[in-house]
């Protein structure tokens, strides 16, 4: 087993001027050199496609561009495109193993991120004496402003995050991992791929597929400077417990309004269970059959099949 395998970091940018600088150097001053950084823009109106080829002029043995002719993704389509587009071109790449890590635009990496997750993962493999097993390595993050001062030294209970409940079943109604925190081992992009468009995000299909046929490790050391500004694509919101005395708590309980999160969960747990069913165990079918009950859109129902498959 190769112990210092290159790897492949996956950027997608979109708009990034602001903060994009900052964030390559990060890379670039990591403990682990041996990497490659796989960049697709996605359709940039602003001076992102200069600072990238910038980049890759002062770096060209760590810069490897995909080219794009004005298509714009999203950031599932475009990270679920690269992964692909990686195991289409390791030899290009130089890969001999197919490593991946996913890079936003606009955090900060601290130094050690790489290697600790390359460690992490190569442990893993060697554990289960197989590097054809799936793997997910993601770790906890530090929560800045835009700025870069900190708001929350974990990510994890900023967002009230139960990341115990690590199972499948619950990794089915509430996605754990951050995707800029994430390795993931060729196994695990080889299952999951291609990631369809009922997935909510790129990080929670692989999450998913990782859980039921793989391994899911969480490092609750912070790894990232993960920045919150106003575009942010999903960003992180301090988690507030709701109170039993206030009307919204009650409002929330019985009221008839569908929840939408709720309903794109069932959609992603029905695809799920149609692409794997018969590869899964009779408990991670039931699992996912309780959870694609929410696709009813009628709130009370939605929450009763959502406390179902928590407790489930």
């Amino acid at each position: 087993m190769n112990l210092n395998p290159k790897i492949a970091i996956l950027l997608c940018t979109h708009n990034g001027e602001e903060y994009l600088v900052e964030q390559l150097t990060s890379i670039v001053e990591q403990s682990y050199s041996n990497y490659i950084i796989v960049i697709w823009d996605d359709a940039s109106s602003d001076s992102t496609p200069d600072l990238i080829s910038k980049f890759a002029k002062t770096y060209p043995e760590k810069t490897h561009i995909v080219s794009n002719h004005n298509n714009n993704l999203g950031a599932r389509g475009s990270f679920s495109f690269l992964i692909e587009y990686v195991l289409k071109n390791k030899d290009i790449l130089d890969l001999e193993d197919a490593y991946m890590m996913f890079c936003d635009q606009d955090d900060i990496w601290l130094k050690n991120k790489v290697e600790e997750l390359v460690n992490t993962i190569i442990n893993a493999e060697e554990s289960a004496n197989e590097v054809r097993f799936p793997v997910l390595v993601h770790s906890d993050l530090i929560v800045v402003s835009e700025k870069n001062q900190n708001i929350s030294e974990s990510f994890i209970n900023y967002q009230g995050l139960e990341i115990k409940r690590n199972r499948f079943a619950n990794m089915v109604i509430s996605n754990l991992v951050t995707g800029c925190t994430a390795m993931i081992n060729e196994s695990l992009a080889r299952k999951a791929i291609p990631i369809p468009k009922h997935a909510i995000m790129h990080d929670w299909w692989l999450a998913l597929v990782a859980a039921a046929f793989g391994k899911v490790i969480f490092l609750t050391k912070p790894l990232v400077r993960y920045r919150q500004h106003s575009n942010n694509a999903i960003g992180a919101k301090e988690f507030v417990k709701s109170s039993p005395n206030a009307r919204s708590f009650w409002r929330n309980l019985f009221g008839m309004k569908g929840n939408e999160h709720l309903y794109e969960v069932a959609k992603q747990a029905k695809y799920f269970q149609r692409r794997f069913k018969s590869e899964l165990g009779f408990k991670e079918n039931l699992g996912l059959r309780i959870s694609s009950c929410m696709s009813v859109r009628i709130g009370i129902v939605q929450r009763f099949f959502y406390r179902i498959a928590r407790w489930f």
